[in-house]
């Protein structure tokens, strides 16, 4: 420093405060309908190193890794948390290495988490400042109360979310999936009176659950069960309430047959279990006292044993995650196979265009379509996920859509449709899909459910296969992403681009009137790359490296045929100006191309600053394609291409069924850990 002058102090530095989930009510409260409102103005917010005097993220001991449910009811999302410890790849996917810790060079109060959202990764940054009630957190923890990985998790998963109150209710597998990026399935224990029940046709296309099918996943794979309602002696267990499997064991008692004892862990820490198998229970008396002795010792706090018979009377449902290898590849729970193949494409439903109801419908055929091409033999899941669309900006519903509450919200509840997935094995991808769809399924989901997720599996041979998503009622709107994993290699695209009636070794049918014709809807996501694919408008000769979007018209009429729309995706401000061109090339081409002087058939033009444009118009039969660009070349962007054609339709005859309304997983406690 200068002679006479005072060093200055260094101001210590200022620890992130996240301004788009502050510390206040408005990240823990929605609207204030469920039990948490109760300790509003009770909360203050601390980071862990005003908890505790050295906080670290995951503790040397697994068993104090475990998650411990506080006073909000997510215990869904804490039996999916545990399958991060089981697979420390995934825990590095979830939470990326290299983030300063408390204590470290480098920290500033925040830590960055991912979750897998509709088909992607996305990042989530939160700050440390976490709920408290005196100085204890009074939400989720984990059993050492200086570890605070689940607190965290938790936290960004609320902001996620909208709010802590929004986790009060929701579905373990829906949690899996958005942890692991795979898969998950489940499996109700009760018969719930549905259709296909009452018809005796349960069995069709479903898989009953038998704790001993998980073998080939036993310790890699997440299972949990769920209490829905307090029937008989099981009210120990709580109503609406999740916990997890953590181990199985064949033991075999004096003087009777083998049994199957399960290692159930109750997020609540505590046991809660009065059954046959309790500690000290009789049951542990006819084994070999060696033998007790070992699983007795094995169960930590909030563990207890059951037979797997009392499991299945007292749970009402169970979900399985599929495990994920260390290479992020999703495994079978029915082989225990990686599935390293997989591909997914988006699509929707709207009404009127390609909202087709179920096979009970003649307009089934204009739901959306897919090729799935298998180049060899091999295990195959088929999973259909469709987004979730908020219940005051739904479009039109059929009588038996359901809206699922969190926080028994009425402003800003979401909505699931029934859905269900087709597959038919097709000789070549041009079918006669009349004929197709009037076979037997090759594989389908057992019946419409109102699910996030539906999931089939089966062993495909090699070949074509027609893949069908739909809604139950006809005429509701969502969208969805289709994904498919497989032990061998595979393709998947939409059907769009192939014209069914080329098979039926007949000419294109003549002109109709536009009654004749139903709409039929295809979505398209693509992207302009710099360097690669953002080639411009038609003015730059690096027009034709924009992306192409295949279309093929079948039909003739007197009216337009056609109608294109063409999305861009980003805030208002940063809107390009946007438009597309439709051009005639040759039929059969499987990558068709346009040449530097070719004139389009037809035109959304000139580009404009808008979020999207969009044609009406004719187009003779034959194959197309639809080039969507900016104005100027090497703007960057994504985008989403509807197509709606008009074509023929014939009756599908079919019985499908409607399953039950997805029950909801939560609980109300407020004990102190």
């Amino acid at each position: 420093s200068r002679p006479g002058c005072v060093p200055a102090t260094p101001r210590p530095r200022e620890l992130f405060a996240d301004p788009e989930f502050p510390a206040d009510d408005s990240s823990l409260f929605s609207d204030g309908t469920s039990p948490l409102v109760r300790f509003r103005g009770a909360v203050m917010w601390m980071r862990p190193q005003e908890i505790c005097q050295s906080p670290v993220l995951i503790p040397d001991d697994p068993e104090e890794s475990h998650a411990k449910q506080g006073l909000l009811g997510d215990c869904w999302f804490l039996c999916a948390c545990a399958i991060l410890l089981k697979n420390k790849h995934l825990m590095d996917k979830v939470f990326p290495l290299g983030q300063p810790l408390w204590g470290e060079h480098g920290y500033e109060g925040s830590f960055h988490f991912r979750f897998w959202q509709f088909g992607k990764w996305v990042d989530v940054q939160v700050d440390d400042r976490l709920p408290c009630i005196g100085t204890q957190l009074c939400f989720s923890r984990c059993y050492s109360p200086s570890a605070f990985w689940v607190a965290l998790l938790e936290k960004a998963y609320a902001k996620l979310n909208g709010s802590y109150e929004h986790l009060w209710a929701g579905q373990v597998a829906e949690a899996l999936v958005d942890l692991t990026g795979g898969l998950a399935e489940r499996w109700s224990l009760r018969k719930s009176g549905n259709e296909e029940e009452r018809h005796g046709e349960v069995e069709k296309g479903r898989r009953r659950f038998n704790i001993k099918h998980l073998q080939a996943v036993k310790g890699l794979c997440a299972v949990s069960g769920s209490v829905h309602s307090t029937p008989g002696g099981a009210s120990e267990l709580g109503q609406y309430h999740a916990m997890s499997l953590t181990e199985w064991v064949d033991v075999r008692p004096k003087e009777e047959e083998e049994v199957c004892l399960l290692r159930v862990r109750n997020p609540w820490g505590r046991r809660s279990w009065r059954g046959s198998w309790r500690e000290n229970g009789e049951r542990w008396k006819q084994l070999d006292p060696a033998c007790a002795l070992d699983l007795l010792g094995r169960t930590q706090e909030g563990e207890f044993w059951m037979e797997e018979t009392e499991f299945l009377e007292e749970f009402d449902e169970v979900t399985v995650g599929y495990p994920i290898s260390s290479q992020g590849y999703v495994q079978s729970i029915c082989t225990g196979r990686e599935l390293p193949h997989s591909h997914q494409v988006g699509g929707c439903w709207i009404k009127g265009h390609s909202s087709g109801g179920c096979r009970n419908s003649s307009s089934f055929t204009s739901n959306p379509k897919f090729w799935l091409q298998m180049s060899e033999p091999g295990e195959v899941l088929v999973s259909l996920l469709q987004h979730r669309s908020w219940r005051n900006t739904a479009h039109s519903q059929g009588p038996g859509s359901s809206y699922r509450p969190l926080g028994n919200s009425t402003e800003h509840d979401f909505q699931y449709q029934a859905i269900g997935l087709h597959i038919w094995k097709v000789k070549k991808e041009s079918s006669d899909l009349a004929r197709t769809l009037n076979r037997p399924p090759t594989v389908s989901t057992h019946c419409h459910a109102y699910e996030r997720e539906v999931v089939v599996q089966a062993q495909l041979s090699a070949g074509f296969y027609l893949v069908i998503p739909s809604t139950y009622f006809q005429g509701v709107e969502a969208s969805f992403l289709l994904r498919v994993f497989s032990s061998a290699p595979l393709t998947l695209r939409s059907a769009m681009s192939v014209p069914f009636y080329s098979a039926m070794k007949t000419p294109p049918p003549p002109a109709l009137a536009s009654q004749d014709g139903e709409w039929e809807t295809h979505c398209s996501q693509g992207s302009w790359v710099l360097g690669a694919s953002a080639g411009g408008s038609r003015n730059f000769a690096s027009h034709r490296m924009n992306p192409h979007v295949p279309l093929t018209v079948s039909l003739r009429c007197s009216e337009p045929n056609v109608k294109i729309s063409l999305c861009q995706h980003c805030p208002p401000k940063a809107f390009l100006p946007i438009g597309f061109h439709v051009y005639k090339v040759p039929e059969g081409l499987a990558e068709p191309q346009i040449t530097q002087d070719q004139e389009p058939q037809a035109s959304c033009v000139p580009h404009c600053y808008a979020q999207e444009v969009s044609l009406q118009c004719y187009l003779s039969p034959g194959a197309y394609v639809i080039v969507p660009s900016t104005y100027h070349p090497d703007c960057k962007a994504d985008f989403t291409v509807t197509v709606a054609r008009k074509v023929l339709r014939k009756v599908v005859k079919s019985q499908e069924t409607l399953g039950h309304i997805v029950q909801e997983v939560s609980v109300c406690t407020f004990t102190f850990g």
